[in-house]
């Protein structure tokens, strides 16, 4: 395919903006000739990367994610298949490969590195240092994911040392997961050979590892939001600096992407260039991507906006085929596969219960738009000889249930979700995907996590006998309907879930991270509560 477009180009390569027409033949930029003449408009730059994302999140498959991506002006993902890894094992993230495939979109999968995330929790798959060479040599993933076990790499496990062994052989770059690591183990963690840090919260954290030479992702995602806190490393570290957005529920992703964080960023007067590098130039360069910088050469992957202000996202180009144009998406619509894993058996009421014991007892704090949770002591509620919930206090029942096998629920309690009645239950429970719910009375809680079972996976919303439920039969994960139903389907749910009376901006979303083992401090697998600082259960 040969076509022309003119406008103002965006060269963030070479820190200019000039009125040019751009040649594309076969897929490539074929020239750029400036133009004589000045430009009102459009602007046409390079796309936007987001440079680490999990996107089993969208609870979209690929083809569908980059469906509803490129409106927003995205050509390439960082993608990590942790999660349908952790389900699914090495077939789970082939799947992701493949749809990925159906689609032209730039899609960088890279190789997890913990799978399963923690001992401490029941997953559904194990890859070790051979099922990860295998991923590397025979299905040409680019890069090893996170590297979440910290703890694992400061004490210098021999398997978790292994793989990141395996990835400098490979000269292969290794993404970082290290929440409040500071000091001394910082410095001992990112010395092997880890590049990367998206987990910062604060800014003197990223402030300390960015001049560590660790390369800082900015995350503003559906639950994790640390724009406020690190956009001044745009300034003090722009070279080191990427975006990303880790976890984007399908509600969120059909409003904005990369492009919104790009728009925050110049809304706070950084500069242009800096902000557009950070968004396409630096990902690119440091993962390696196949993606064009709109230089005579490249792969023609740009977009058209009609302004540097609004960046209203007019045309989406990639691989020299226009994706998305005048707010249509052109993508064809590929057929979509099913593969799952899940085995549990429907609940009763009184798996819900638990007996009354020695107060106080440990409550899991959550706080909105956070993965990190704190801790306190409490004295529950008691009904017949049972710990039950407390709306007064903002105490509700946690509850984990296993989703491979049937097991009894594993129940705590936790403040911040704010429900004065009914519950919500969801199989998007990082890191293993268990069924996660909570709620104010063991009925509702069992005819949400029921209506999940029923599904074999999904979220579902349950109150004065009745439940709402979305199906997940993607690995528990992610759903087979097109990313705009799903979209719309979710954030009716959401907003029945904060019908219940919670104000978190995503209940679904801070739950799902609710059984998060290797984000501190104090989370709930189907073992049990989990201290994360001393890294055991409790």
């Amino acid at each position: 395919m040969t076509f022309k477009i003119q406008g103002n180009v965006v060269d963030i390569v070479n820190l200019k903006i000039f009125p040019a027409e751009i040649k594309v033949e076969n897929g490539i930029i074929a020239a750029i000739l400036p133009l004589d003449k000045e430009l009102l408009g459009p602007f046409i730059l390079p796309g936007f990367v987001d440079a680490h994302v999990h996107i089993e999140s969208s609870m979209l498959v690929p083809s569908e994610f980059a469906r509803l991506a490129v409106k927003h002006g995205t050509v390439a993902t960082v993608s990590d298949p942790h999660e349908i890894a952790n389900v699914l094992g090495i077939p789970g993230v082939r799947y992701m490969v493949q749809n990925g495939k159906e689609v032209l979109f730039n899609f960088c999968f890279g190789a997890p590195s913990c799978v399963p995330a923690t001992p401490f929790e029941t997953a559904g798959a194990k890859l070790d240092v051979t099922d990860l060479k295998t991923l590397f040599e025979e299905d040409h993933l680019s890069y090893l994911s996170e590297m979440m076990n910290y703890p694992g790499v400061l004490a210098k496990d021999e398997a978790v040392l292994a793989k990141i062994n395996l990835a400098k052989q490979l000269n292969l770059q290794i993404d970082g997961h290290a929440p409040l690591v500071r000091g001394k183990n910082a410095k001992e963690y990112f010395s092997n050979g880890i590049t990367t840090d998206h987990e910062c919260s604060q800014l003197e954290e990223g402030l300390e590892k960015a001049n560590l030479g660790v390369n800082i992702l900015i995350r503003e995602g559906s639950a994790a939001k640390n724009f406020e806190a690190l956009h001044p490393l745009i300034r003090s570290h722009p070279e080191k600096i990427m975006f990303c957005s880790d976890d984007k529920h399908p509600d969120d992703l059909l409003k904005g992407h990369i492009n919104e964080i790009v728009k925050r960023a110049l809304r706070k007067g950084y500069n242009l260039m800096d902000v557009l590098r950070i968004a396409s130039l630096n990902p690119i360069r440091h993962y390696g991507l196949k993606v064009g910088l709109l230089q005579a050469g490249d792969s023609a992957d740009f977009i058209v906006v009609d302004n540097l202000t609004s960046f209203d996202v007019k045309t989406t180009v990639i691989k020299g085929i226009v994706v998305f144009d005048k707010g249509v998406t052109l993508m064809p619509r590929p057929a979509i596969s099913q593969l799952n894993n899940f085995d549990a058996e429907l609940k009763d009421e009184k798996d819900f219960a638990i007996k009354a014991g020695p107060t106080p007892i440990n409550v899991i704090k959550a706080f909105d738009g956070e993965l990190i949770t704190d801790s306190f002591l409490e004295t529950p509620l008691i009904e017949e000889g049972c710990f039950v919930s407390d709306t007064k206090k903002d105490l509700l029942k946690l509850a984990v249930v296993n989703r491979y096998k049937n097991a009894k629920p594993a129940i705590a309690f936790i403040q911040g979700f704010g429900f004065k009645e009914g519950a919500i239950a969801s199989s998007v429970a990082h890191d293993s995907h268990n069924i996660i719910a909570v709620g104010v009375n063991d009925s509702d809680l069992k005819e949400a996590v029921n209506a999940v079972i029923r599904s074999k996976g999904g979220v579902a919303v349950a109150s004065k006998g009745k439940v709402y439920s979305l199906a997940l039969p993607v690995a528990g994960l992610m759903s087979d309907k097109e990313g705009d139903f799903v979209a719309k389907e979710y954030e009716a749910l959401n907003l029945k879930a904060k019908a219940l009376g919670s104000s978190l901006a995503s209940p679904f979303m801070t739950l799902s991270f609710m059984a998060l083992l290797v984000i501190p401090k104090l989370k709930l697998s189907d073992f049990g509560l989990f201290d994360v600082d001393q890294f055991k259960l409790v």
